[in-house]
């Protein structure tokens, strides 16, 4: 039988995690489906979740005055979206919409904050894992900067 604590152990986000943990944190999980063209969140909303990605694609783009939306990533089957639920004024920063047919595991934030506050250990290995991602994609915006103002050449 597919459960969600499967689900969450099987995602590269939490891979090693103590199983414990996912005892907890299956508690604010809930399984999704976004239809192709259906937005996850958009920019300056309330951001209260974050999504691991199962199947499908999503665009996570940025309005940009006289172009409209512009993709700034593309996300994938093992990939996190969204950390906005971690840091306040908890706000979404971008949009996000499913490119195709998507399913993932949202994270209620709310409900990880209450669990984090009461469980720093929780807490700290979340900030961990998140701050890694965050790494990953500064490097990546990073490179794509050097590439675009053709510094790598």
């Amino acid at each position: 039988m597919e459960t969600l604590e499967r689900y969450l152990a099987e995602h590269a986000f939490f891979q090693d995690i103590e199983p414990a943990y996912l005892k907890i944190l299956v508690g604010c999980a809930s399984n999704v489906k976004f239809q192709p063209g259906e937005f996850l969140f958009h920019c300056a909303e309330e951001a209260n979740s974050f999504y691991l990605i199962r199947h499908g694609r999503i665009s996570v783009e940025l309005f940009a005055p006289n172009r409209g939306a512009v993709t700034i990533q593309t996300l994938g089957p093992g990939d996190l979206l969204g950390w906005s639920w971690l840091i306040p004024p908890y706000r979404w920063h971008y949009d996000a919409k499913a490119l195709e047919l998507t399913r993932a595991i949202a994270l209620d934030g709310k409900c990880l904050r209450n669990k984090c506050e009461s469980d720093h250990s929780l807490g700290y290995d979340l900030m961990k894992r998140v701050s890694y991602i965050l790494n990953q994609r500064l490097e990546a915006t990073s490179l794509q900067l050097l590439d675009v103002y053709g510094y790598g050449k």
